[in-house]
């Protein structure tokens, strides 16, 4: 993977894919957290002397819907640069040429939401045609889309001189040293609501990690593989298969798979549900386990305490409730207090780690949800791979 060290932008134009898909509110964007994590690259290459042409998308829009235009992300990049950041008013075209041709060293210009043209997704060659002929190099920083195979992620790599940026290349080699050369023992915190979702990352777990903890509505496929009722807790059919051959398969190895021996259950899916504690996991009829127990939390936070790496992806419950959240903030203070290298995968529990306020506590906190797992299941990222 070439890196920053590689390319020459001395007095260039530079395409850079960036990863600002942010949540708005109220046409302001709500968490500029991502947009913060570009900022090393796009000031290096400010510093360089290169004129910056930025890429990205914003939700899922199926008729450039105004909504989820990058007016507002403009705004707050402009604001985080000190420097105004010009949008222009489509992805390419006559117009995008225009203002890409007008911009001096320093100067920035980012492009509408990318996936306003269809060829996006369909890594169409001819958008990535246009897409190449607006600059002189192309770097990528936006690991979180990495793992797709798009136009403005893989098509236009293959067309212009390359490198990637300061935080793909941060994420790549740190999410790769936990497979390849972890601090031992490596333990996993594996939560969320789906087992086929991770299947693939938890398989990976058993052959090279110490221990992996099972949490969050995942529990429950394994329970149920186990003989355990569920009562009503969500349980994923599709993932009591896959759970069980995890479960066969860490008895054989050297991998412990730990799973919750205390249950916090609620009578419905709300933050005003009746809750009481479940000393087992045998969840009655008419409850469902919606966060794991003051025992199990402080079991993991124990194995998290004596780890030399820490991988978390996924939450341990439903923490968006306050009376479900104890057992993710448990474990989000133990991964911040730890000694070792700790990781943060993306997606909820980055999410998670933030709403507590730990964030700037963990070695790493990674920017790609599935692209992370991707990475960590041993997939190539086409990102990636174009930037050799």
């Amino acid at each position: 993977m070439r890196t920053l060290d590689e390319l020459d932008v001395d007095g260039k134009r530079v395409l850079v894919r960036v990863d600002f898909n942010v949540p708005l509110k109220d046409g302001e964007v709500a968490d500029d957290t991502r947009i913060r994590a570009a900022l090393p690259t796009l000031e290096e290459l400010r510093r360089n002397n290169a004129a910056l042409v930025l890429v990205s998308h914003l939700g899922r829009p199926k008729n450039r819907e105004p909504e989820l235009s990058l007016r507002p992300v403009a705004g707050r990049l402009g604001e985080l640069l000190g420097t105004d950041v010009r949008l222009a008013p489509g992805v390419v075209g006559d117009q995008a040429i225009a203002m890409a041709n007008e911009l001096q060293p320093g100067d920035v210009l980012l492009l509408e939401n990318v996936r306003y043209e269809p060829g996006e997704t369909k890594n169409d060659a001819d958008l990535a045609d246009q897409l190449a002929a607006l600059a002189d190099a192309y770097v990528n920083d936006a690991f979180g889309a990495a793992h797709r195979a798009h136009a403005s992620t893989e098509g236009v790599a293959r067309r212009l001189p390359h490198a990637a940026g300061r935080l793909l290349e941060r994420e790549v080699k740190t999410l790769t040293a936990i497979i390849e050369d972890p601090a031992k023992p490596l333990v996993a915190v594996v939560g969320g609501a789906k087992v086929t979702d991770k299947i693939a990352v938890i398989d990976r777990f058993l052959e090279v990690a110490d221990a992996i903890l099972i949490g969050g509505a995942m529990c429950f496929p394994f329970f149920k593989a186990q003989g355990h009722d569920v009562g009503s807790s969500l349980c994923e059919e599709e993932g009591i298969a896959p759970a069980k051959l995890a479960l066969e398969k860490a008895a054989q190895g050297g991998c412990r798979l730990e799973l919750p021996n205390d249950l916090v259950l609620g009578d419905r899916f709300a933050a005003e549900a009746e809750r009481k504690q479940l000393d087992g996991v045998d969840v009655p009829d008419g409850w469902m386990g919606l966060d794991v127990g003051p025992r199990t939390a402080e079991r993991y936070a124990a194995e998290i305490a004596q780890a030399g790496t820490v991988f978390w992806n996924g939450p341990m419950g439903a923490f968006e409730l306050e009376p479900f959240a104890a057992g993710t903030r448990a474990v989000a203070e133990a991964v911040a207090n730890a000694p070792g290298t700790t990781v943060v995968g993306g997606g909820d529990s980055a999410a998670a780690i933030q709403q507590f306020g730990l964030a700037d506590r963990v070695t790493h906190l990674s920017t790609g949800g599935g692209a992370s797992l991707e990475l960590l299941e041993g997939k190539t990222l086409p990102g990636v791979e174009a930037l050799s």
